[in-house]
């Protein structure tokens, strides 16, 4: 099988930078595995990649979407399918990156998906429903499914699949041979990382972007099931904080239980390699790409 190399990671960890980094060391191009900067106009919100940190590496799957149209994971993994295939027939290394953990999974794992149409009938009867109350459904239907009870999109889909009599847990056929690389800083720097990356991007306009998507005619229901930075400032703006800075402090400690659940949901994956984040962790995935690309699965070269 072809290889590819997979950067996987929290939210303010460094995997972006690190997957340019690899790219200019082993002519690569990143493919982008997150579920929120497949839209266009949706950049702070999302932490996407500016043109100036790309540093000239293309990247795929940026603003493949307008805001609110439908996205599956199986629309993704389609997409990424393409994107790895063409940059491999042009002599390059993919280098999927991305916090998406599913989004990961779909394409290192091969998850086999349905490419069925959603029943938007059944999604407006779940639409009125809180997320506690569709987990709840879920977990009656699927005891031990392990799932994010507060990923409201994530819940939704895997009850429609059920409606529709798709599996839950798809089957797998993997496509590629992966070395996926783990990147997970400490809890306190992480927590760091995040404070200090919401500051930038709030300076940045990040308010503003969400004001403007609405005043463009965004629906509040799309915005609010991006969650996160977009839930939050639109809740900001419909009036249900009383300030800029009360929503900023609430925002950053939702970030980090996000982050807590994505360290759990990538380190449950024996087959990542996780970098020494306190270490030269990019010299370390470095060798770990060379031995891997040279046919070395276990040891560095």
């Amino acid at each position: 099988m072809n290889r590819l190399v997979a950067i996987a990671g929290t939210n303010a960890s460094g995997k972006s930078a690190l997957a340019v980094e690899m790219a200019l060391r082993f002519g690569g191009e990143v493919v982008s595995a997150d579920s929120r900067q497949v839209y266009a106009g949706l950049d702070l919100g999302s932490g996407k990649i500016t043109p100036e940190e790309t540093k000239g590496v293309r990247h795929h799957l940026l603003d493949v979407r307008q805001p609110g149209e439908f996205f599956s994971m199986a629309d993704f993994q389609r997409l990424a399918y393409a994107a790895i295939d063409d940059i491999i027939a042009r002599g390059k290394l993919p280098i999927l990156a991305g916090g998406t953990g599913l989004y990961v999974e779909c394409v290192t794992k091969g998850y086999l998906l349905s490419d069925r149409a959603p029943d938007l009938a059944y999604r407006e009867e779940l639409e009125k429903l809180t997320t506690p109350e569709l987990y709840e459904m879920l977990i009656k239907a699927l005891p031990d499914i392990e799932i994010d009870r507060y990923n409201r999109n994530r819940v939704m889909r895997v009850l429609e699949k059920l409606h529709d009599g798709d599996a839950a847990q798809p089957a797998a056929c993997p496509r590629y041979d992966v070395l996926t690389l783990g990147v997970i800083p400490d809890r306190e720097t992480l927590k760091t990382r995040i404070d200090e990356r919401l500051e930038r991007r709030m300076r940045a306009g990040m308010v503003d972007e969400v004001a403007r998507l609405r005043r463009e005619g965004e629906m509040d229901a799309f915005l609010l099931g991006l969650g996160l930075e977009y839930r939050y400032i639109t809740e900001y703006l419909r009036g249900a904080y009383p300030d800029e800075q009360t929503m900023t402090r609430e925002l950053s400690l939702a970030i980090k239980r996000f982050a807590k659940r994505q360290v759990t949901w990538f380190k449950r994956d024996k087959s990542i390699k996780m970098l020494d984040m306190n270490g030269d962790y990019t010299s370390e995935a470095a060798a770990l790409i060379s031995g891997f690309l040279k046919g070395d699965r276990h040891e560095p070269y």
